[in-house]
Order: C-alpha cells, then sequence, then structure tokens
C-alpha cells in the first residue's frame, strides 16, 4: 500500500523542525528544483523532438513525469506542483536564451553551494536528509513546502 501524501509530508517534516534548517530549505529546495530542470533541459534532444514542438524535450518530459508523481498523491497539491514546476521550466528557458552557454556551469555551481547549505541546515537540525532513508523525498521536498503554502492560503491538499 502506498503512502498518502500526509504521511510523506508528516516524515519529511519529522526531520526539518529546526527554525535555521526550515529557512535554509525554503530557500534550497525551490533553486535546487530549478538547477535539476536547468541540467534535464540542458541534455540534448533529438532532432525529431523538435519537429514535433520547440519545448518537446527532456526536460519537458522529465514536467510530465514529475506531474504524474504528484497527481498519484494529491490532486490538489498536484495543481500548485504544476504551476511551480512550469514556472522552473519557463525560468530555465528564459536563462538559457538570455546567457546562451552559461546555464550549465551556473547550474552546476549553484547547485554544490545550495547542497551544502541543505546539508548545513541538517547539521544544525541533528538529523540526516530524509532522501537518504528513501529517494522519492527529494520531490517530496518541494511539495512539503507547497503544503505551507496551500496551509497559508487555506487550501486543502
Amino acid at each position: 500500500m502506498s503512502k498518502s501524501i500526509q504521511t510523506w509530508l508528516d516524515e519529511y517534516g519529522e526531520s526539518h523542525q529546526n527554525k535555521t534548517n526550515k529557512l535554509i530549505h525554503w530557500v534550497c529546495v525551490p533553486l535546487i528544483f530549478w538547477t535539476v530542470t536547468a541540467f534535464i533541459y540542458a541534455i540534448p534532444t533529438p532532432q525529431s523532438f523538435a519537429q514535433v514542438s520547440e519545448h518537446l524535450n527532456w526536460a519537458s518530459i522529465s514536467i510530465v513525469l514529475t506531474v504524474l508523481f504528484y497527481l498519484r498523491l494529491s490532486f490538489s497539491l498536484t495543481i500548485g506542483m504544476t504551476v511551480f514546476t512550469t514556472l522552473c521550466y519557463l525560468s530555465v528557458v528564459a536563462f538559457d536564451s538570455a546567457f546562451n552557454g552559461y546555464l550549465v556551469i551556473s547550474s552546476a555551481v549553484a547547485f554544490v553551494i545550495l547542497w551544502a547549505f541543505q546539508f548545513y541546515g541538517h547539521e544544525v537540525e541533528g538529523k540526516k536528509p530524509s532522501f537518504f532513508k528513501d529517494v522519492q523525498y527529494l520531490m517530496i521536498g518541494p511539495a512539503w513546502l507547497m503544503s505551507f503554502i496551500y496551509q497559508k492560503l487555506g487550501f486543502k491538499y
């Protein structure tokens, strides 16, 4: 039996109680998500993809898979995560267009720095990152943050 979204969020939250660690996560998790989107976007795509659509690439395919991951957990939360994921994708495309040739190196530098902060946050917390227990928690982190936004807006997830 699969876990409910609330179970996932509660288990993730167990290792994210410290105020400093939470603040670090609010900054780093969305930016890490962005860098991963950028890395996937940078993977060369077959010419046949471009014949279908200029936006058919490995990143757009991974977005569909990401949305399906969230959809199996919560329809409502999927809406917010789809908006966030789409904004990440569109900003990656804009960044690549504006700074052609610097997407991968910029993302790599940011990725390393952001993860250093994440590990520092967990050092302060005194608990290991959740993904050491289950790699799926890498996808739960952004949803955990989105659940707080939903709560603030009075939306059910």
